[in-house]
């Protein structure tokens, strides 16, 4: 499968797990791009988009895999930018910059974990 896009988890913040437990939600982020939202985010290494992402592309996070619902409008670009977006997990998003995925389970949040998006 050709991978669009690959990262390295480098933090996760106290409240991460928080929003994966109760919202269903993990908000990816380039690592030091905004210090002052680390508690919130799962940061990561800086990758290059090399497609954009599309609905019935595949997510793998950590060792779990998932199916690309839905695309918000500007989750590419901001992807591009840094390295930011919203993947709501089992559930729809209607905000731009969101991604919406369908797993069997929600992934552990762990650093050294591996994120791909690969083409459908």
């Amino acid at each position: 499968m050709e991978v669009k896009y690959e990262v390295t988890v480098t933090a996760v913040g106290a409240q991460a797990r928080e929003f994966l437990e109760n919202n269903s939600s993990v908000i990816l982020l380039d690592q030091g791009k905004h210090p002052n939202l680390a508690a919130m985010v799962v940061e990561h290494t800086v990758g290059e988009l090399a497609a954009d992402i599309e609905v019935g592309d595949k997510l793998k996070f950590g060792n779990t895999d998932f199916k690309v619902t839905k695309v918000g409008d500007v989750a590419n670009k901001t992807i591009r930018e840094d390295g930011h977006c919203t993947i709501l997990i089992n559930k729809e998003g209607s905000l731009p910059g969101q991604i919406s995925v369908k797993g069997v389970m929600p992934p552990r949040l762990r650093v050294d974990d591996k994120i791909k998006f690969f083409k459908k």
